[in-house]
């Protein structure tokens, strides 16, 4: 025979609407993982030792597109050499396009591009990483090689300078 306030503080400790803690902890370990790592607002260009990006004050995030490293001696499409950046620029100077640049990049455009830029060719978006002392013919071939493959928007990368504390 129980007491009458043992069997009260039973009764009481037991109601039939209980949380279960313990799977709900579990979740919301997993929604703040997933969180973490989908919600990230990392840069999108690949980084590279080999390139000194210029500086600007654009205020611009970069979106993903195909990228064209022209480091200090190679040409790279998505991280695949392509090229030699001594050969592009003892190329004549009238020839502007570089041609294995330009195989890379219709390869590119069937691979990467969405459905809407397809359809669209001033919708096509390249980004071109150079090296803050490449030299500006090589460059141009770069732009003009981009263009002649179907890409509508080029874009040069750089490093957001940091604003002065005085200059509005």
């Amino acid at each position: 025979m129980t007491p009458y306030r043992i069997k009260k503080h039973r009764k009481r400790a037991h109601h039939d609407s209980h949380m279960a803690l313990v799977p709900f902890i579990d979740m919301l370990t997993m929604l703040v993982v997933f969180l973490l790592l989908h919600s990230s607002d990392a840069e999108i260009l690949p980084n590279t030792k080999n390139i000194q990006i210029p500086q600007s004050i654009a205020d611009l995030k970069p979106r993903e597109t195909v990228t064209i490293m022209v480091t200090k001696d190679e040409l790279l499409v998505n991280g695949r050499v392509v090229g030699k950046v001594a050969e592009v620029a003892a190329m004549a100077a009238d020839k502007m396009i570089i041609p294995d640049l330009q195989v890379a990049l219709s390869e590119q455009n069937d691979r990467i591009q969405s459905e809407t830029a397809k359809l669209n060719l001033a919708d096509r978006e390249i980004t071109i990483m150079g090296d803050k002392g490449t030299p500006f013919s090589v460059l141009k071939r770069v732009m003009a090689t981009a263009t002649a493959s179907d890409y509508g928007k080029v874009s040069l990368a750089v490093l957001q300078r940091e604003t002065e504390a005085g200059a509005s």
